[in-house]
């Protein structure tokens, strides 16, 4: 395929002034605080072995939910507590304690956490 010059040209600009219009619109809406990326990658990082069973317990209760038709208010009633507190829960990011873990199994009926012990999968 074969382009002319000005046809290259051409779409350079339209490109540019595209990526022109792109840059102000995002400009235009940035917001007046500064970005905490870095602050919250760092955190994830330093916290990444806790995350992974936060966010484990956080997609087994989503599911138990959606298996059981329950919204969060259902749920937070079956575990006596506050629907925002099931609000952290499903965040994926609120370190329990394992009595914790161990209360909302037992008022569940479920296992939250899966061990694997020697290449099994087993439940506490």
């Amino acid at each position: 395929m074969v382009f002319s010059i000005k046809t290259v040209l051409l779409n350079l600009l339209m490109k540019n002034d595209m990526a022109s219009k792109a840059i102000k619109f995002l400009e235009s809406h940035e917001g007046e605080a500064p970005s905490r990326f870095v602050e919250e990658s760092t955190w994830r990082k330093e916290n990444a072995s806790w995350l992974r069973w936060s966010r484990q317990l956080a997609v087994t209760l989503i599911g138990y939910m959606q298996d059981n038709g329950l919204k969060r208010a259902d749920l937070a009633s079956k575990l006596g507590v506050s629907p925002q507190y099931v609000s952290k829960l499903l965040s994926g990011t609120e370190n329990l304690s394992f009595k914790s873990i161990a209360n909302i199994e037992d008022k569940l009926g479920i296992s939250c956490l899966v061990m694997v012990i020697h290449g099994v999968e087993t439940h506490p």
